[in-house]
């Protein structure tokens, strides 16, 4: 190659790194261009704040809060991207909630249409779901991008209602991880994470057969210690096996259901049905048999009591207690089980119907 090749070269590349250089991306020229033109730039901080938890019903409405503001404080607000993200229970990867700019925003997936900004005030970043699932609950990620400096903070939603040990039709301990999921969400409920176990073990959940959680851990709630549960001589509490294989080992699940938005209730038809009888009865009312997941939140949160036994629509025979009393079981309140008796017996049934 000949020198002057080699000088020709040489001029166009300091053409195209001072072009570079004059010409950062657009985004950021923007944000840079208003940050030197404020004289505290190289003094001003951003933060970032929220809440820990928020606690909240299915069906309902939750407020994640999030604010941001400088230190110190700047004499004209700024324009900053705003980002909300979601990492489930369970793990697996983050997941978009919503990115706004000003008053531009958008939504992603599950959360469209159901995710919003409250910006009450200037450095307002707090997050409003509403319609809330079962499976909204998580850790969810404030994010303040201003230019180069990105701030973020986390706050926790965990849904109000109630666990409940969960035993395949086939018996114990016949459940994969994903057997287990599937079982809770035809239930009308989702795997319970730990904090859900444990509120319902201070409450004086008493449960002897380990089952899935949510975090792929499986354990099970002892308030009463004897000698099939870790033996008399262990204190109370949670007792796990730790995470385990999901496809390869088998439990029972630990289910749970947050508010109903419909009603559960008792009916017994002139005489008492066998299953397939049962199904028809509820369909002749206009409902549907009820799932056990509806029957506890029926129980837990709506007080329903009924000394009855009755067909639900997993082909289990039960029956919710709020107040114990004589020839309905233990002393203790919550619901009674009978199994998965052959289809022919004859029980009365539990309807649930959906709110209108």
């Amino acid at each position: 190659m000949g020198r002057l090749q080699v000088q020709v070269l040489w001029c166009l590349h300091l053409m195209l790194s001072n072009w570079t250089l004059a010409a950062p991306n657009s985004f950021y020229q923007k944000y840079l261009h208003g940050k030197n033109q404020d004289n505290q730039y190289n003094r001003v901080n951003l933060k970032v704040e929220s809440a820990s938890s928020v606690f909240a019903l299915r069906g309902g409405n939750a407020t994640l809060p999030c604010r941001f503001w400088y230190e110190p404080e700047l004499n004209s607000p700024r324009e900053v991207r705003i980002k909300w993200s979601w990492f489930p229970v369970g793990g697996g990867p983050q997941t978009d909630v919503l990115v706004a700019v000003g008053s531009h925003s958008r939504t992603f997936g599950e959360f469209r249409g159901r995710v919003q900004l409250s910006q009450n005030f200037p450095e307002d970043a707090t997050l409003v779901l509403t319609e809330l699932q079962l499976n909204d609950t998580g850790r969810y990620v404030c994010e303040v991008v201003d230019g180069l400096e990105d701030q973020r903070t986390t706050v926790d939603l965990e849904l109000r209602g109630v666990v409940f040990p969960y035993r395949h039709p086939l018996g114990r301990y016949s459940l994969n991880f994903l057997d287990a999921q599937r079982a809770c969400e035809q239930q009308d409920a989702t795997l319970a994470t730990f904090a859900q176990l444990y509120q319902s073990w201070e409450d004086g959940l008493n449960w002897c057969n380990a089952g899935w959680l949510a975090d792929r851990t499986v354990q099970y709630p002892i308030t009463q210690p004897r000698a099939p549960c870790g033996g008399p001589g262990l204190a109370p509490g949670i007792r796990s096996y730790g995470k385990r294989l999901l496809r390869l080992h088998r439990y029972d699940a630990f289910c749970f259901s947050s508010s109903l938005r419909g009603q559960v209730y008792y009916l017994q038809p002139s005489n008492k049905v066998n299953l397939t009888e049962a199904r028809r009865a509820c369909e002749d009312d206009k409902a549907q048999m009820a799932k056990v997941g509806q029957l506890y939140a029926a129980w837990k949160l709506t007080g329903l009591d009924h000394c009855n036994a009755g067909w639900l629509a997993d082909g289990s025979v039960r029956y919710p207690i709020t107040r114990p009393r004589r020839n309905c079981g233990p002393s203790e309140p919550g619901v009674r089980s009978f199994g998965f008796p052959p289809p022919q017996d004859k029980h009365g049934v539990y309807c649930y119907k959906a709110q209108e």
